[in-house]
């Protein structure tokens, strides 16, 4: 007896209902996609905002759902521009656009820290392309290698139709559009929003077969674009944030230099992240966030002072680094300040390697590369608004951090620093 599946429907709190078609749950129910319920959106900004759990699983039906909203709405007006084989891909690609991230997304998309390094994209090609995965051969069932082979040239741009790359990836795709949303949701950072059903009736096709924003739409994009600035300056760049991550990455490179000395014992997945430089995508499909946490609880008890000193940062939030602010300072001045800063510490009985962290963070709040977001006479937004023209300035932060009681000796050698350079 062949037992019919139904539709299926999820509830978001972000964009309600959202309803899955049989064959779309083919390419969720596999172990390739379900990972990413074990891979967090926002890495460790929990330690700041303690709601702020979520994952990439939720985030990439969002994505999708976003993706099915705007290929239909795009349908509508300009019926028979998309085939509808191009139709299923597009929405695929947006469901399967974050596939390919590491243990706690971006903070560990990193060479400092994978020995087998390639980005997120790159991965998530590999893992379509691994015909030994069952991603592969749910895709290979719908839309044969045919299909994959296109999807693949639709995520990186070498289609006819620049509208369907444009939905999965530019500077107004649906990935952003919905991390902006759940990630402010799940913070609980409110710093304006914008409505995604209005800016999807203002999306038009250009002539050249890119997306373009109507006269009317620009409110809206500018909402976009303001929120976006935000959530970078308050979340992403949250000093907390950029700490615990420090925090973790360092506690990794230290794993990894004392298992080489043969001083530490590694599970499988720190061995395929830490050591192995040759990882297959069937290692890959394996790492989620959970073995290295359980190895950050074992390691606090570690006899080694800087791996347990870290560990233990994290797993009990305890004894953290205190940020020196009070001073726009320059890469370059921050780089001068390490050599005597690290005298300093080092001489209140601190260790560098634990105890001295210098982070920057960049982002340009708007930049119009790879066309930018364009208006429907081809103008990009910023030469029609004078808000997103503002935005073009770039957050440049130096932070760093200290133990507690070190700050105002270092906080006075800083001072000395700045006037003496005013001086030359």
């Amino acid at each position: 007896m062949v037992h019919q599946v139904h539709q299926s429907i999820i509830r978001d709190p972000i964009h309600g209902d959202i309803f899955l078609s049989p064959e779309v749950r083919t390419l969720i129910d596999t172990s390739t996609f379900q990972r990413l319920r074990y891979i967090s959106q926002l890495a460790t900004c929990h330690f700041a905002f303690p709601s702020a759990t979520h994952t990439r699983f939720s985030h990439s039906i969002g994505a999708y759902h976003l993706a099915t909203t705007l290929v239909k709405r795009l349908n509508e007006i300009y019926p028979g521009t998309m085939s509808e084989l191009d139709q299923q891909l597009v929405c695929y690609g947006a469901l399967l656009h974050d596939i390919g991230h590491p243990p706690f997304s971006h903070m560990l998309e990193t060479p400092d820290v994978f020995a087998t390094y390639a980005s997120h994209e790159e991965w998530g090609k590999r893992l379509l392309l691994d015909e030994a995965g069952d991603l592969n051969h749910a895709m290979r069932s719908l839309v044969g290698q045919e299909g994959i082979d296109r999807l693949i040239d639709i995520m990186e741009g070498r289609v006819s139709l620049p509208a369907l790359h444009d939905i999965v990836s530019s500077q107004l795709d649906v990935d952003r559009l919905d991390y902006l949303l759940r990630d402010q949701h799940f913070t609980g950072v409110e710093v304006g929003g914008f409505d995604t059903r209005r800016l999807f009736r203002s999306i038009r096709l250009r002539e050249d077969g890119h997306l373009a924003i109507s006269r009317d739409g620009l409110p809206i994009v500018e909402a976009y674009l303001i929120t976006r600035w935000h959530m970078y300056y308050l979340v992403y760049f949250h000093r907390i944030s950029v700490l615990t991550q420090t925090y973790i990455t360092r506690a990794l490179q230290r794993a990894k230099f004392l298992y080489q000395k043969g001083d530490l014992q590694l599970n499988e997945a720190l061995k395929n992240i830490l050591i192995n430089d040759h990882l297959q995508p069937s290692e890959y499909v394996k790492l989620t966030d959970a073995p290295i946490m359980m190895s950050l609880f074992e390691w606090a008890q570690h006899n080694d002072h800087i791996l347990s000193t870290l560990s233990k940062r994290v797993t009990s939030r305890s004894e953290f680094h205190r940020r020196i602010t009070g001073y726009p300072l320059k890469i370059s001045m921050a780089r001068r300040l390490m050599p005597s800063l690290k005298q300093i510490i080092t001489d209140a009985g601190y260790v560098p390697e634990s105890d001295l962290i210098l982070a920057r963070t960049q982002k340009r709040g708007y930049f119009p590369y790879d066309s930018g977001i364009l208006m429907e006479d081809g103008t990009d937004v910023r030469e029609r608004s004078r808000i997103i023209k503002a935005l073009e300035n770039k957050i440049d932060e130096v932070m760093i951090f200290v133990p507690p009681d070190c700050v105002d000796l270092c906080v006075a050698h800083i001072d000395k620093e700045l006037e003496a350079s005013k001086l030359s």
